[in-house]
């Protein structure tokens, strides 16, 4: 426990757990197709004491992320924020699981060329699979979808992405 709380404490010391910058395309057909690419901000924090967990007792100490995949060529841009769940395999490989929400600029409904999303308010979730290069540096493979789960009016299209990102986990 003594130590659990010191590695809680040491990573209140600074700001961030990890930054993450990447990009990402939409993997939906048809209609809901979006158009461009996105450039993605992630921002992690250690509030639970994740660095100082071990093993599978990871998975009891997510970490919080907050960020914005931006939207080009006239697309929606997302502000999401959740919770992380991140197991190491070794030192080397790791998994990535994400859940919270999303408020996005994309079009409710009425929309021929891009998804018809019903709610402004979305639910965001991500599975990712990564590889650390040295203990600081990492590159993660990913894909997220965000939508209402039919839990209000409207159209559900949803938005699904996948791509990169470069992580620097201070």
């Amino acid at each position: 426990m003594a130590a659990t709380a010191a590695g809680s404490a040491t990573a209140g010391e600074q700001i961030f757990d990890e930054l993450r910058f990447g990009v990402s395309t939409s993997v939906q057909s048809g209609h809901s197709r979006e158009d461009g690419v996105f450039p993605e901000i992630t921002a992690l924090f250690d509030p639970f004491g994740y660095d100082a967990a071990v093993g599978w007792q990871q998975l009891l100490h997510p970490r919080i992320h907050l960020g914005t995949s931006i939207g080009t060529s006239g697309e929606a841009t997302q502000f999401f924020t959740g919770f992380t769940w991140t197991v190491d395999f070794n030192e080397k490989l790791f998994t990535e699981a994400g859940f919270g929400g999303v408020i996005h600029t994309g079009d409710l409904e009425g929309d021929s060329d891009g998804p018809e999303l019903g709610c402004r308010v979305l639910f965001h979730e991500y599975l990712g699979a990564g590889y650390r290069f040295t203990r600081n540096w990492n590159v993660m493979a990913q894909i997220a979808h965000s939508s209402h789960a039919n839990l209000c009016d409207g159209p559900n299209d949803g938005m699904t992405r996948a791509g990169l990102q470069i992580g620097y986990k201070f």
